[in-house]
């Protein structure tokens, strides 16, 4: 049975566009900038500031305990030193649904929310932030849950039980091909319905300016909306660009063989694997008991089992669809290209930061090499290439980003690139996605990446990375350790800028929590 589905992209992008009223005559005959906005809390300009980033996040309890929860505690010392909080994406699993919000999110960063005291009286999609929360869309704020499978699952748990699917956290809805999310994080301006309200929505939201425009003042405690799916905004002189990259994730087409045929069957043979390894779940699932901790402990690693296999159906799915040509954003990207451009052609620019979902560079077992991570570092690749071909000498040793930040891998890791022969070489990258979901062990091919590049053939695999540090599951039987995460980023005056980058770690050792104490790191 199909678990979860997910939208195109050109439905992504079409659905995205709808809820911001992207380019209507009413936003552009004022000069506005949708893809800009301007954090107003008086302290923008300072050059020296702190951030934290956390992601892959809404999973629910535990069994008594609360692993997302526990990242937020960890959080709450810095609250007060640093200016926002980046989130890499998979706000809510498993498939993004407004009714997990309140549980999932909104109870465990209460003190990040205005009314925090009485959380389970906000409304998702009324949300407050005292200190700005700024996202990017995962893959699963995307997912929704085919309609066969919403009426069985969303019902009792004795349908649960004759489905041998237990406690695996889907309800009724999905998220409605994203809109759970725009509504929870993003300025929606679809709801606003006469010409008259919408007006004065811009004279009292989009009074900021930038050289762009008009563009969103995002003011803590008042107005904590972000301006789209894929934004921009400058503190402390450091350009920062959040993206969503489901829209540009989607496999290269698959290779032909000399006779021009398309050849499937290592796909095809490796779909039938992942349905065997899932019958083999399901029939362990049957044989324990929730209520007995010992198994309750099983189950949960088995849902995370079945979550992963579905993510790895998914990405066998995308690559035996991409017949002819993948679908990619390039609107998205062409907008990244010129920003990335002025950017660099800005005096008081001194450092660039960009964050998104899907990692182009990690070792994590699960992600390192599915075609997704592939497509992504491509495009990116492609993306930073025309930026450095456009600049010219003015880049001189510097890489055309001074961070990349990511989610969907299930780990803390800091990683790397070495000269990869092209304009992604000397970044490094930081994954932040072990704030909730179970983590996951690092690959056991070790810690340097290679690629093969198949624009020249007969090329040697290449080394592109080095993965410089990783926290994720590790040990094994009793010996189990579970590290969940986010991480602290201080950046310092300077052009360029230097980063001291503080990992805070909740690890779960049995039925133990500890908190290890792990030094910083100068990037």
């Amino acid at each position: 049975m199909k678990l979860i589905s997910e939208p195109s992209i050109p439905v992504k992008i079409h659905k995205m566009k709808e809820r911001v009223r992207w380019l209507d005559p009413q936003i552009v005959s004022q000069g506005i900038d949708q893809t800009s906005m301007v954090i107003d809390d008086g302290k923008e300009d300072n050059p020296e500031f702190s951030f934290m980033v956390i992601g892959d996040t809404g999973t629910k309890l535990h069994y008594g305990q609360h692993p997302q929860r526990k990242v937020a505690e960890l959080m709450l010392p810095h609250k007060d030193e640093c200016s926002f909080v980046l989130h890499t994406g998979d706000v809510i699993y498993t498939v993004g649904s407004h009714e997990y919000y309140a549980e999932k999110f909104i109870e465990p960063y209460r003190e990040f929310l205005q009314g925090g005291d009485n959380p389970e009286k906000i409304p998702y999609d009324q949300m407050v932030f005292n200190l700005p929360f700024l996202p990017v869309p995962g893959n699963h704020d995307y997912y929704d849950v085919p309609l066969m499978y919403r009426l069985f699952i969303g019902s009792t748990l004795r349908l649960r039980r004759m489905l041998r699917y237990k406690d695996i956290e889907i309800g009724w809805h999905g998220s409605n091909q994203g809109d759970a999310y725009a509504k929870a994080f993003i300025d929606y301006l679809a709801a606003i319905a006469s010409p008259a309200d919408l007006q004065l929505h811009l004279e009292q939201h989009y009074t900021a300016k930038t050289h762009t425009g008009r563009c969103l003042r995002y003011q803590p405690g008042k107005f904590t909306r972000v301006p789209n799916r894929y934004y921009t905004f400058r503190y402390g002189g450091i350009d920062f660009f959040a993206l969503d990259s489901n829209t540009f994730n989607d496999p290269s087409p698959l290779p032909k063989t000399p006779e021009g045929k398309i050849d499937r069957t290592a796909l095809q043979k490796r779909r039938q694997e992942i349905d065997h390894e899932e019958v083999q779940i399901l029939a362990a699932c049957d044989k324990l008991n929730a209520n007995k901790s010992a198994d309750a402990e099983k189950i949960d690693y088995l849902n995370a089992k079945l979550d992963q296999i579905n993510e790895i159906k998914i990405d066998i799915e995308k690559q035996l669809a991409s017949d002819t040509m993948a679908m990619i954003d390039f609107e998205q990207l062409d907008w990244l290209r010129s920003r990335l451009i002025e950017s660099w052609n800005t005096s008081e620019v001194r450092g660039r930061i960009i964050y998104f979902h899907h990692p182009p560079y990690v070792t994590e077992a699960t992600k390192w090499n599915q075609a997704q991570t592939l497509a992504v570092r491509h495009r990116l690749r492609w993306v930073f290439t025309q930026v450095a071909e456009t600049l010219g000498s003015l880049v001189k040793e510097r890489p055309i980003v001074d961070l990349i930040l990511n989610g969907h891998a299930h780990c803390l890791e800091y990683l790397r690139t070495v000269d990869t022969g092209y304009a992604d070489s000397h970044i490094n990258c930081i994954i932040a996605g072990g704030s909730g979901h179970l983590p996951r062990r690092q690959r056991l091919e070790g810690t340097e990446l290679e690629e093969i590049f198949t624009d020249i053939p007969g090329r040697p695999a290449r080394k592109v990375a080095d993965s410089l540090l990783f926290f994720g599951r590790n040990g094994h039987n009793e010996y189990r350790r579970f590290p969940y995460s986010c991480v602290r980023i201080d950046v310092q005056d300077g052009n360029p800028p230097k980063f001291i980058v503080r990992p805070l770690v909740a690890e779960r050792f049995g039925e133990q929590w500890h908190t290890p104490e792990i030094q910083p790191f100068v990037i």
